[in-house]
């Protein structure tokens, strides 16, 4: 069945390529999408360098992106270098199903950054909709907290914007399509801040 029909999800692996490369394009294309991702690793190597944490959160396959990027940040990226101070709020199966049990899956997240949150750290967010109740309380936590806000979205913004000190929004509207975005976003900054930090003499890759 497949192959009488190759030409046609040929196709459409192609369009679904396309359309990853234009949401990565759009952020050489447009300057203040561009602005919005220098801010956001200059704000991710300032919190760092003052010696405060990441604190990163998602849902789903943004859940897979938290931890993803804070592997990078805790371990290394390009080369070896101190460890950098993140947390991807997804991970520890105790605390979230205790949370979600006692309060409610909307608190799953700003529960943590109660309770390790500190002033000047930053709240990584990141939701494709911008929508994501458990996200949107935990960056009203963190702004009662007195920390920074990246949050990273989609075209949208959804009602996440109003709370980020920067957001992110990737041009598109598919979801796998900004997933794919917000990975190189959180390589972008891990790159950044390994170099600025650290900035050894190594080749690029």
């Amino acid at each position: 069945m497949l192959e009488n029909n190759s030409h046609v999800w040929e196709e459409r692996l192609r369009q679904q390529i396309r359309m990853s490369l234009a949401a990565k394009q759009a952020f050489l294309d447009d300057i203040s999408l561009f602005s919005d991702l220098a801010r956001a690793c200059q704000m991710a190597e300032g919190a760092l360098r003052r010696g405060h944490r990441l604190l990163i959160a998602g849902n789903g396959g943004s859940a897979a992106d938290a931890q993803h990027i804070a592997a990078e940040l805790v371990s290394r990226f390009f080369f070896d270098r101190p460890a950098l101070p993140a947390i991807a709020l997804t991970t520890d199966t105790s605390i979230l199903t205790a949370i979600g049990n006692d309060y409610g899956f909307d608190r799953v997240f700003s529960r943590q950054v109660e309770a390790l949150g500190m002033p000047g750290d930053l709240l990584v967010a990141i939701s494709t909709s911008g929508k994501s109740p458990n996200i949107l309380r935990a960056m009203q936590v963190a702004k009662e907290k007195s920390m920074s806000i990246i949050g990273l979205t989609g075209r949208s913004g959804g009602a996440m914007r109003p709370l980020c000190d920067c957001c992110i929004q990737v041009a598109s509207d598919s979801t796998p399509r900004i997933q794919e975005s917000h990975i190189l976003v959180g390589h972008l900054i891990a790159d950044h801040v390994e170099q600025a930090l650290f900035s050894p003499a190594v080749p690029q890759g």
